[in-house]
């Protein structure tokens, strides 16, 4: 899917979902009245930080008030308020999925390429019981 934009696949990603979402974060490229509408039918709050060119819109809305805050404070105090950098969890999720499982998936047929995620997903969050491990500092 080389000729779709990021905001386009947004109902496809969020579709699937059974359960109630609270927040979606996602990076400015979702920044549209479709992805917000899409996601305020769902029930949720959209945490995406107004493009850097981002004007107001016409209707009142709550991307307007993220707007001027970026327009007075600047992009990094906006994030930080809005609580998007908890975005970096998700991503270091992906990227521990791709380091410790290849993050290949070698199956051809969609089943087994579901079960094979599944199967991945299932080790991860057994690696994430397991716990962080604790540095001992050197005396």
């Amino acid at each position: 899917m080389e000729n779709v934009h990021d905001a386009e696949v947004l109902p496809t990603l969020l579709n699937p979902l059974r359960r109630k979402l609270g927040n979606v974060y996602a990076d400015g490229a979702y920044d549209s009245k479709a992805s917000h509408q899409f996601i305020s039918r769902k029930g949720a709050t959209a945490c995406i930080p107004p493009r850097k060119s981002a004007g107001l819109w016409k209707k009142v809305h709550p991307r307007n008030e993220a707007v001027l805050v970026m327009c007075k404070e600047g992009l990094a105090h906006r994030k930080k308020i809005s609580g998007y950098h908890s975005r970096s969890l998700a991503e270091t999720a992906m990227y521990r999925f791709k380091l410790l499982l290849t993050g290949k998936i070698s199956l051809r047929n969609y089943n087994g390429q579901v079960g094979e995620v599944m199967a991945y997903l299932s080790a991860i969050n057994k690696l994430n019981t397991l716990g962080l491990p604790v540095r001992k500092s050197r005396v």
